[in-house]
């Protein structure tokens, strides 16, 4: 079987399976938020792998994504050789049609889900029965997704079904015989008079589940001995009898002797004993099978630490409160709520003690609504809360919140007792009111988590509402994102160079990006990178990058007067991540035919805060090809130094906030100083950025630094200009003149 899975299942359902279950963490972005997810990731994970019932994801096309050993083991397989397959694959050519109406009917969404009984070809080529129960995955905007499948399996029960269906033939010839059959079955069976429920006869395992003993049954009915946990059941039962003669798979729950309760699956049919019509039929304990769906939904649903709806369920429920308001007019109410300064408390006192501030904010929360109305939790201190029905005009909906609003921070502002001490906590929030059906339930979370910004904004422990001039703002950056998108698609992007100086002499440059963007003209990297940092369109951008400043040095290496320049490509941390990014930069040196001697690539400190052995094995790698590494911004992280020694670095790069200040500010200056001693002491090269007058430079240079860059020799330009920059500095070299006309400080060489 293929193990391949099937192409474009929805990522998103994985990472926000991750996130709804996620536990305590120190933001979402903290090393305790990270074991958080990760502790109640193996939670689901194992409720999933563990759970009696086997369960199924498949695809809307009939893929199988996932399955759990339950249902490996039922066919035969394992769920390595299960993933990839199409689930028709392991199903009887005569049974395909069924699975095929029962996709359609979920797909015109005509029922939530649906039940039967089919058979499965096991990989020893035997056929086994399973009942199944299949419903839809939505994502947030209640798009189906996928197919979740709970199969049991009913082979015992089948052939219960065949033994009875035998007797009921050999009844005729030979009542010893269906008596074994009857008392042998695993399944409780019973004859019970249609029109009383009288039991006529039972079987030893009705009388072991039940614990009734054979005369406290035979003679009695089933609502005498209310048997029944809801006798409308029993109505239901007999409804479809007369109606079809036959009932398959009613769930029903039961009543034992002692008063425990258990469900039961029951399948009856109708039959006639000295012509009194009797009901035949046989039922079997799946309390197992009802607690682990039980169990999956509330992992897949509920937040596990408060108990409280997770993300999932809180944008279906407000999914449904907006397609409610459409209908009928009633202004609703979204709040936002982010705990102030809780990674710090997380950090000083424990995440246990954090997971006990949750909780009880949990309850608070739940303390300050309406039983209509909905609280979630939705990230690590993140809240949500729902408010239902606030009125016809948005300004009493508007003063309604506020009221609740107020109400929910003065109590999360109260004292905690946790673990035995006092602890206090605040907490901003941003409220979007609804009502008019014309929002989408992301949009509406949008706006509320953008006024809870303004809260923080604002000094935290305040409430701000959701105004249009934000919305403004979200807009137009939606709109930049597709048109970025756009622009990596069109390659509208281009590099520009900014000279690298070393003594006098232009020894390399930095490649600096700008967008040549079809409407608003050349666009330096402040308009885009923040953006495609945020999206993950760094990467394809980088990829760009890359491919054309090596382009350039394979351009550069076909003349002898500028073979010798290298070329400095700024690498971000998202891009450097990437499991081929190795590869990958060796991929385009080979293709380009460019030096990987004269590639330098620049990387931040921020690469460095996580996993550095990673970091320091791929930059390792890469030198081995030739490739050189510098550190940029060096001196504006909190671990320079800590990383240095260990770092397979090839040149420093003082920032050029330093540079900038150091001759008006006596601790730039200091600072500046001190990094040009240590290049020396590590004896690592040291360029420093941002140099714009001579006295700047002078000063660097007394100080022992001689490698420059800076709109004191050039602004970054476009390749053309930078070829007649080299060239202006070729002609005054070969000249022999003692100054340096080629410095350019208005950028045009």
């Amino acid at each position: 079987m293929r193990t391949t899975a099937e192409e474009g299942i929805p990522v998103a359902i994985e990472e926000e399976e991750a996130v709804s279950a996620s536990g305590n963490a120190a933001g979402p972005e903290g090393i305790l938020g990270t074991r958080w997810l990760r502790d109640n990731e193996e939670r689901y994970r194992a409720s999933f792998d563990q759970a009696a019932v086997g369960i199924l994801h498949t695809s809307l096309q009939g893929r199988i994504l996932k399955c759990n050993e339950s249902f490996a083991r039922i066919v035969g397989y394992s769920p390595e050789e299960l993933v990839g397959s199409n689930f028709q694959e392991i199903t009887p050519p005569e049974d395909r049609d069924g699975g095929k109406a029962a996709a359609m009917h979920l797909l015109s969404g005509e029922v939530s889900n649906v039940s039967f009984e089919k058979r499965y070809l096991r990989k020893n080529g035997s056929l086994t029965w399973v009942t199944l129960t299949i419903s839809i995955q939505h994502d947030d905007e209640g798009r189906p997704q996928f197919f979740l499948t709970l199969a049991q399996d009913i082979n015992a029960r089948k052939q219960a079904e065949e033994l009875l269906a035998a007797a009921q033939e050999a009844l005729r010839v030979s009542e010893e015989r269906y008596r074994t059959a009857f008392q042998m079955s695993l399944d409780s069976i019973n004859l019970n008079r249609l029109s009383d429920g009288i039991y006529v006869e039972c079987n030893n395992a009705f009388l072991e589940t039940t614990g009734y003993t054979r005369e406290e049954v035979i003679g009695h009915g089933s609502i005498e001995l209310n048997i029944w946990e809801n006798s409308a059941d029993r109505g239901r039962l007999v409804e479809m009898l007369n109606r079809r003669g036959v009932c398959r798979n009613l769930e029903a729950r039961f009543r034992k002797k002692n008063g425990e309760m258990y469900w039961g699956l029951m399948s009856a049919s109708v039959i006639e004993l000295e012509g009194v019509p009797c009901i035949l039929s046989i039922s079997r304990d799946i309390s197992e099978v009802k607690t682990a769906q039980d169990e999956i939904r509330h992992l897949a649903f509920y937040d596990p630490l408060t108990e409280l709806p997770n993300r999932r369920l809180l944008l279906e429920r407000l999914r449904q409160t907006v397609t409610a308001s459409k209908r009928s007019g009633r202004q609703r109410a979204l709040l936002f709520i982010d705990l102030d300064n809780f990674k710090s408390l997380n950090d000083t006192l424990g995440h246990a003690v954090g997971d006990l501030l949750l909780k009880e904010v949990g309850e608070r929360l739940t303390g300050c609504i309406r039983a209509v109305d909905t609280a979630a939790r939705v990230g690590g201190d993140e809240f949500v809360v729902i408010l239902e029905d606030l009125g016809k005009t948005s300004e009493e909906a508007a003063a309604r919140a506020g009221s609740v609003a107020e109400k929910i921070l003065s109590s999360i502002t109260q004292p905690y007792v946790l673990a035995g001490r006092e602890c206090r906590s605040t907490a901003s929030m941003g409220i979007t009111v609804f009502g008019d059906g014309k929002e989408s339930s992301a949009a509406i979370l949008q706006q509320a988590d953008i006024a809870m910004y303004q809260a923080k904004a604002a000094g935290r422990e305040a409430i701000r509402f959701f105004a249009p001039e934000l919305q403004a703002a979200v807009n137009a950056r939606a709109a930049l994102e597709g048109e970025l998108r756009q622009g990596i698609r069109n390659r509208e992007f281009e590099l520009w160079y900014q000279p690298q100086v070393d003594r006098g002499r232009v020894v390399g440059a930095e490649a600096l990006l700008r967008w040549n963007h079809p409407r608003r003209g050349v666009l330096p990297p402040a308009e885009f990178i923040s953006l495609a940092e945020e999206t993950g369109l760094i990467v394809p951008l980088g990829n760009q990058v890359l491919e054309h400043a090596c382009r350039q040095l394979a351009v550069w290496s076909q003349r002898a007067e500028t073979a010798a320049l290298s070329v400095a490509v700024n690498v971000s941390p998202r891009q450097f991540r990437q499991a081929d990014f190795a590869d990958r930069v060796l991929a385009v040196l080979e293709s380009t035919g460019a030096n990987p001697k004269s590639l330098e690539l620049e990387i931040t400190e921020s690469l460095l805060v996580e996993d550095l052995e990673e970091t320091i094995a791929i930059m390792n790698a890469l030198r081995s090809h030739g490739l050189r590494f510098s550190l940029d911004d060096f001196g504006t992280g909190y671990s320079s130094l800590a990383y240095l020694k260990r770092l397979p670095l090839d040149q420093l790069k003082l920032d050029g906030s330093f540079v900038r200040d150091m001759l008006g500010d006596a601790t730039s200056r200091a600072i500046a100083h001190a990094i040009i001693w240590l290049s020396g002491e590590v004896n690592l090269p040291l360029l420093a950025e941002g140099v714009e007058t001579e006295e700047q430079r002078d000063w660097l240079a007394g100080l022992g630094c001689h490698a420059y860059q800076g709109y004191l020799f050039s602004r970054p330009v476009p390749v053309e200009q930078f070829q007649l920059l080299l060239d202006r500095v070729r002609e005054e070299e070969e000249s022999g003149a003692a100054a340096a006309p080629w410095i350019c400080r208005t950028g045009r060489p």
